[in-house]
């Protein structure tokens, strides 16, 4: 039972980042009909946002606002940047090939994730870096019997979903969010009612790479070590739980992406971690066949 509950809590944690990047692929997946492939380097450029903040000064700002006021700032300085990052890089790598069709999109994505792993890479140095301790919050929460969850875990959870909570509802319940989802069913007619393709562009454009930087600076500080190629393997896998869930819809993203965390840390804990990513293939591979459009599914125009 121990082993049980600490796999679960472990498996809600990592399954709130894959989450979060999944939903930004499906925002971009559902309004494009693009894979961003530099959305996994956004996750890790988050990261190193933070991890440059709460370095900067000897560790100014944590001394300044205090261990929980620095993770604050972390985070909103990551998800600021990142939301900027996301918007210059639609301008500069995709918009010039809206109308060039899809390969190209697809490439020039190759072409910004490439761009964005490297220039991590020459700025912070190919070696690991770590976390500060000192902006790290010890402590931990007494859940079962001898079962306890950090409060970083706890934070990391609760923040992830609430905010994930949030753009489900602005996304299905407000009138922004219809037309989001107007024109990620059918561009061409949502135009022709009036709604700004460009106000759309912008929004999924920087809203996916600003949750992609908030799963980073969590992943940071629960796990400390941070490396410029980690957003292969997040990315990859929040790309998976995207096309379990349902690719371009939103809420099977989350879905997606907790219940991947949640059976990978499982598999992990009970079987061998060794071949925890086989396991995570295998599963996709089966609900592919069982069910093809996502557990979820696809969300496509009806036609009448």
């Amino acid at each position: 039972m121990q082993l049980l509950l600490e796999q679960l809590t472990n498996g809600l944690t990592i399954g709130s980042f894959y989450a979060l990047v999944a939903m930004g692929y499906s925002m971009v997946y559902g309004v494009m009909k693009l894979i961003n492939f530099a959305h996994g380097d956004f996750f890790t450029l988050g990261s190193y946002l933070g991890y440059a903040i709460l370095v900067f000064g000897s560790g100014w700002v944590t001394r300044t606002f205090g261990i929980w006021g620095g993770i604050v700032v972390a985070i909103v300085g990551a998800m600021v940047g990142l939301g900027i990052g996301g918007l210059i890089t639609e301008r500069v790598a995709y918009r010039p090939v809206y109308k060039a069709g899809r390969l190209p999109l697809v490439v020039s994505a190759l072409g910004a994730s490439i761009f964005i792993s490297n220039g991590i890479m020459a700025i912070w140095s190919p070696r690991f870096q770590a976390y500060p301790q000192t902006s790290i919050p010890t402590g931990s929460l007494l859940l079962f019997g001898d079962v306890h969850i950090t409060y970083i875990k706890l934070v990391t959870i609760g923040i992830c979903w609430g905010l994930m909570a949030l753009i489900y509802y602005i996304v299905e319940k407000t009138l922004f969010g219809s037309a989001v989802r107007a024109t990620a069913l059918d561009r061409d007619t949502a135009t022709l009612m009036g709604i700004n393709f460009r106000t759309i562009i912008l929004f999924v454009f920087s809203v996916g790479p600003a949750l992609g930087a908030l799963a980073g600076v969590f992943a940071g500080l629960n796990y400390s070590r941070i490396i410029f190629t980690m957003g292969w393997g997040y990315g990859l896998k929040a790309f998976t739980a995207t096309i379990m869930g349902g690719i371009g819809n939103i809420p099977g993203a989350m879905i997606g992406g907790i219940l991947l965390g949640i059976l990978e840390a499982l598999f992990e804990g009970f079987v061998s971690g060794q071949w925890k990513n086989v396991f995570v293939f295998v599963i996709l591979i089966i609900i592919l066949i069982v069910r093809p459009t996502g557990l979820i599914g696809e969300k496509v125009a009806e036609k009448v």
